[in-house]
């Protein structure tokens, strides 16, 4: 029997249950002790943090119920604001990022697509002019966008004689994931500016938009893998019984992918939760995040590690109350997407 195979517990011998329970003890450690030194954190005074390594609440400090005094009370709306904007940024970019990347997913799992090389260049062209339109020429951005459209039909239409090489769309999966590649420092500022030119800088809108846009090729990426594992027969089957493809889509694809939905909309969900640098270019005082509320306390007296404790604590806690709910589907998902791989 190789090594490799999985066993019962009740079937292993004393010796391996010591090593077995001997790691998933360390491990545990490892993984618990960040989240139990920022729970006593928050309930030390500044003198207890500052004054060395105390772990054990009334051995070896009082604990005290001041920073979580200051974050609810004399902080007030400072910290609800962030909160509720989290809150609305995650939830409404993961429902949209969910929507187009799903669809755009299954499209690429049941269809072939053959992009030519000469559009796509086109369509570089067009968006590049109309940067330089709106940037360098300071056109109005409506104008500039409506005039880069008419080209691209344009330009789409009179080259398409001229022969050209065609993308498939492993080409087309290629690139949506080398999106995120590049580090999103380097997408920062054209974004800052896209947005300062739209005036919608400081505003739910524009960090909805931009975690769907920064989200998608993950979603796209995940879900692939899904629908793909799933046979083209049922589909078969229904499009006999008259079925559309937009009704074998959510009556068919969609509950049999239930796993892969659930794990994947709580990834970019964490992901557009923690987000700090493209909120920190984007908001300011109306639309700033929690992860920036975090960044705020440490102040010109020093990190405030009391009060950025209460205020990760307040962070982590929907995720981890979301995962422990939805843990049967993610375990799921993350077994079938493991298998795929």
């Amino acid at each position: 029997m190789s090594i490799f195979e999985s066993k019962k517990l009740g079937e292993m011998a004393v010796g391996t249950k010591i090593v077995v329970y001997g790691v998933l003890s360390i491990w545990s450690f490892i993984v618990l002790f960040p989240l139990y030194w920022v729970l006593i954190t928050s309930f030390k005074l500044p003198i207890a943090v500052s004054g060395g390594p105390f772990y054990l609440p009334f051995v070896d400090f009082l604990p005290s119920l001041h920073a979580w005094s200051y974050i609810f009370f004399d902080l007030g709306n400072d910290t609800f604001r962030p909160y509720f904007n989290s809150v609305v940024v995650a939830v409404f970019s993961t429902f949209l990022v969910m929507i187009a990347g799903s669809l755009a997913a299954y499209a690429l799992s049941r269809f072939t697509f053959r992009p030519r090389l000469l559009t796509i260049l086109i369509f570089i062209f067009v968006v590049a002019l109309v940067i330089v339109l709106v940037a360098a020429l300071g056109v109005n951005w409506l104008i500039a966008v409506t005039v880069g459209v008419a080209l691209a039909v344009i330009g789409a239409g009179v080259f398409r004689r001229i022969p050209s090489p065609t993308l498939g769309n492993p080409d087309i999966l290629f690139w949506m994931i080398s999106q995120r590649i590049l580090p999103p420092v380097v997408a920062a500022i054209p974004i800052y500016v896209m947005f300062q030119q739209v005036r919608l800088l400081d505003t739910h809108m524009a960090l909805i938009v931009t975690y769907t846009t920064v989200n998608l090729p993950i979603v796209v990426w995940l879900m692939y893998d899904f629908f793909v594992s799933i046979p083209k027969d049922l589909e078969e089957s229904a499009e006999l019984d008259g079925a559309s493809r937009i009704r074998i889509f959510f009556e068919i694809i969609l509950p049999l992918s239930k796993p892969g939905l659930i794990a994947t909309s709580l990834l970019v969900l964490i992901f557009s939760w923690n987000e700090y640098l493209l909120a920190l270019f984007l908001s300011t005082a109306n639309a700033q995040t929690m992860p920036l509320l975090v960044a705020a306390q440490n102040a010109t007296r020093g990190p405030q590690w009391w009060y950025m404790s209460v205020l990760i604590i307040i962070m982590i806690v929907p995720v981890i109350l979301l995962t422990l709910v939805l843990q049967r589907f993610i375990a799921k998902g993350l077994l079938l997407g493991a298998v795929k791989g």
